[in-house]
């Protein structure tokens, strides 16, 4: 292979590192045995800075350019980001709408009692309903006489509240969907990325 830039990486086709070079499996390196790699890498790819530095992990990863495309999102050397699969939630669906199903009709239940005196009196009766009368004994020269009549109704009953008990009816929308998570992940073929350990320093255009 022609030489090489230190820190180039490069895809190949077989399965292993040739001498001088390394895969990029995210290996950890001595600095003190490879200074002027870890003066390029630093710690971009891992290690503490102080005796260790690591090399970029490709392993079941794409490489992306660094910087910010134009309308995309900012990506710094060795920022590592992305999922293979994801599962949608209610708040990643677009508006819609389901159809409820009612398993229970709602119903009002109740009884009116309606207000009526025993009282014989003749003074306190009336033949005209008012806001103070209430359904009574009818009485015929001191006798009890007939109440209801087949002739059409020509009034009402004083109207009063009633209050009934309601059942509310059981709404359920039907279940859909699985969770099962969905590959985000473009069509691939595996390849070996491998980095140089030793070549030409880069210098600085």
């Amino acid at each position: 292979m022609s030489d090489p830039y230190l820190g180039e990486i490069r895809m190949v086709g077989f399965n292993f590192a040739p001498y001088g070079w390394a895969l990029c499996q995210g290996e950890v390196l001595a600095i003190s045995q490879n200074q002027a790699l870890f003066s390029l890498l630093g710690t971009y790819y891992g290690g503490n800075g102080t005796t260790t530095f690591q090399l970029p992990d490709l392993r079941s990863r794409t490489p992306v350019g660094v910087g910010q495309g134009l309308g995309l999102s900012a990506v710094e050397i060795g920022q590592i980001g992305g999922t293979e699969g994801a599962s949608l939630t209610t708040q990643n669906m677009p508006l819609h709408t389901h159809v409820a199903t009612v398993s229970t009709p709602g119903a009002a239940q109740g009884s009116i009692s309606i207000p009526a005196s025993t009282s014989t009196d003749t003074s306190t009766q009336s033949a005209v309903p008012g806001n103070t009368s209430v359904l009574g004994t009818v009485s015929v020269s001191n006798r009890q006489g007939d109440l209801y009549s087949t002739v059409a109704a020509d009034t009402t009953l004083k109207p009063f509240d009633v209050t009934l008990p309601v059942t509310a009816p059981t709404i359920q929308n039907g279940p859909a969907g699985g969770s099962t998570p969905f590959s985000l992940r473009n069509p691939y073929v595996g390849i070996n990325f491998i980095i140089a350990l030793t070549g030409v320093f880069p210098s600085r255009g």
